[in-house]
């Protein structure tokens, strides 16, 4: 089992146990705000399956139907989080607005604040390992959870604040407001998540520093050749697609020619986690700017 996959495992599981210290919560105060928090936990738990889910299936090797691998699975996974975000966050704004109309002070506020505070420690410290793991194996799926998990806690630090000062105000109308920010927070960071898992899918090019890092990879590497020029670039969850066209002299050996495309292949693959490259060799009458190796 990879360490991805157990990640997405424990994911499961934190969430699961954060949902059921959160309904307690909710339960012994009969807190709006702290319903809206619970509400998106149920959220993180069916995100969490949908994460683990995906991330096995990205992890299958690729095949005769799917010659690219199945790594993209894992931006599905993320969509449809972004997605359960924006139901929960109608299903928390339609509680808020009930009540507003109805205020009703918690009962037992400091027990049910003690428990919602060890659930958002617990999401707290999850978060940061999945950020770091997700990032050490480039899983989409992951980084969305974490992101979530990060939305949540900020929401829920502004939940416990806020229904502390009910308990010590008695200023009823500040429980559903509170409710109501944190169904306007998470709808944010859900339509963020959305946005980003598109961007995947739509097999957006890799990011600037990225490309400078491939461009001057294959500038150092590629002595011998006339230029390279058409690189493309573009992400599919763990992986990197690279692909560009080396115009080599006219005079040069099939052996030399693809010596120097396995020596920036290496030098590639050393430089970036991942890199699937292709590399199709031109002979000098189509180059388009002499001396200038990279377009």
């Amino acid at each position: 089992m990879s360490s991805t996959l157990r990640f997405a495992i424990g994911s499961v599981v934190v969430a699961a146990l954060v949902l059921a210290l959160k309904l307690g919560a909710w339960a012994l105060t009969g807190s709006v705000a702290l319903l809206a928090d619970a509400l998106e936990s149920v959220v993180n738990v069916a995100a969490a399956a949908a994460a683990l889910i995906a991330v096995h299936y990205a992890a299958m090797p690729a095949d005769a139907n799917h010659p690219y691998g199945h790594t993209k699975a894992e931006y599905f996974s993320a969509v449809l989080e972004g997605a359960l975000i924006v139901i929960a966050a109608v299903a928390i704004l339609n509680e808020a607005w009930g009540a507003w109309r109805s205020p009703v002070g918690p009962e037992q506020p400091w027990p049910g604040l003690a428990i919602s505070a060890l659930a958002t420690a617990i999401n707290a410290g999850w978060a940061s390992l999945l950020f770091r793991q997700g990032r050490r194996s480039r899983s989409p799926a992951l980084l969305a959870d974490a992101r979530h998990l990060v939305a949540d806690v900020v929401t829920s630090l502004g939940v416990l604040v806020g229904v502390t000062l009910v308990a010590l105000t008695g200023r009823l109308w500040l429980d559903p407001l509170l409710a109501a920010l944190t169904a306007l927070n998470i709808l944010w960071s859900g339509s963020r998540l959305v946005r980003e898992s598109v961007g995947g899918l739509m097999d957006e090019a890799v990011e600037p520093g990225l490309l400078a890092r491939i461009r001057g990879a294959v500038s150092t590497h590629a002595e011998g050749a006339i230029e390279a020029h058409d690189l493309r670039t573009r992400h599919a969850g763990r992986l990197t697609f690279i692909e560009f066209h080396l115009v080599v002299p006219g005079t040069m050996t099939v052996d030399a020619a693809h010596a120097i495309c396995d020596r920036i292949e290496a030098a590639l693959k050393a430089e970036i986690e991942g890199a699937t490259i292709t590399i199709h060799v031109e002979p000098e009458g189509k180059a388009k700017h002499h001396g200038v190796l990279v377009l």
